[in-house]
């Protein structure tokens, strides 16, 4: 069984979680990183007892015949440019999201990766957690019949302690709160459903206390979907809350529903109320709870086929897709349609 090399890029929180799932993993050998900063490769080894070669120039990085896959973890900005070199390099690519804080960015992304049929995987790691994977499974047995309404609520009272915060709280930089965070939730919904959004009609606004007001963005949104089908969504994208982490899923069908760890179908005889799944909740904001390891030994079992995830730059693109297409409502108070992103 091939063990993948990986090079890691940038060295913040979210790649302190990657470091750790890919040393759980054993597909996947770590040596390198990239960092902008002079990391010390013995203090490096103290810390995480691994030998790594630090690099600070990226196309030398690159070069590096070692390296299988690229693991970009660097700010939201940086994403498009490093994605396109690398996939140029002939590596594989994992993507933090957002991919891009742009659609052009990320179109041309997508055409870039297209056209060197680089293999891809974009982390939206909340795929790969067992709530979510018996809540597609639920779906997929048609036990709660024809869906028709979905809710995904993405609540997170990100406030100074954040490590991001110094950079992110520029629209520039952080793009907004569906860019930053609540596109997990809108990523959940697509994927669950797995159909067309026709059109999109959102809603921002943001909490008037202080603490917040370094963003020069809205960090709540809400997001409406019509879909092609019918089917209707709403998406809640907060990052100014103030109540713990709460990730909700909320599926209606014409036999059923499911709601987060919970399930109801009137095609199981006997059932009175709901059923309560035994499975793992999105509980948690904090980037170490993630399920990397599930979607990192995915990559690798289809990196061994030659084939794409299902959580692919091609599929992290239509979403982001709708994401624009939410923040343009915001900003200019209409429905907006899909077919206006070319």
């Amino acid at each position: 069984m091939k063990k993948y090399g990986v090079g890691i890029v940038g060295f913040g929180w979210v790649a302190e979680g990657h470091l750790l799932s890919f040393l759980k993993s054993d597909r996947y050998q770590p040596v390198a990183l990239m960092s902008s900063r002079q990391l010390d490769p013995v203090e490096f080894k103290k810390q995480w007892s691994i030998d790594l070669k630090i690099y600070n120039d990226y196309e030398k990085f690159l070069k590096d015949p070692e390296i299988d896959v690229v693991d970009i973890c660097t700010p939201h900005f940086l994403h498009p440019e490093q994605t396109i070199q690398a996939s140029e390099a002939g590596k594989a690519v994992i993507i933090e999201k957002p991919i891009a804080l742009n659609y052009e960015d990320s179109k041309r992304m997508f055409k870039t990766v297209k056209k060197n049929q680089t293999r891809t995987s974009v982390c939206f790691e909340v795929r790969y957690i067992s709530s979510v994977l018996a809540t597609q499974s639920i779906i997929a047995k048609g036990l709660i019949g024809d869906i028709y309404y979905a809710e995904a609520d993405y609540y997170h009272g990100i406030g100074p302690w954040y490590k991001n915060q110094r950079w992110e709280v520029k629209k520039e930089f952080g793009g907004s709160s569906l860019l930053r965070a609540g596109c997990h939730a809108l990523d959940i919904v697509l994927f669950l459903l797995g159909d067309e959004v026709e059109e999109v009609f959102a809603y921002g606004n943001k909490n008037p206390n202080t603490v917040y007001q370094p963003y020069d963005y809205d960090l709540n949104t809400i997001v409406l979907l019509k879909f092609k089908t019918g089917k209707l969504a709403k998406i809640t994208s907060c990052t100014d809350c103030v109540q713990p982490y709460v990730f909700n899923i909320n599926i209606l069908g014409s036999e059923g529903s499911i709601k987060n760890d919970q399930f109801y179908s009137k095609k199981i005889d006997g059932m009175k109320g709901w059923s309560k799944l035994n499975v793992q909740l999105i509980d948690s904001g904090d980037v170490l709870h993630h399920p990397y390891k599930e979607q990192f030994d995915d990559f690798a079992q289809c990196l061994d086929k030659g084939i794409d995830p299902h959580n692919n730059l091609e599929s992290a693109f239509y979403t982001h897709k709708v994401v624009f297409a939410a923040d343009l409502s915001t900003s200019e108070g209409r429905p907006i349609k899909l077919s206006e992103f070319k």
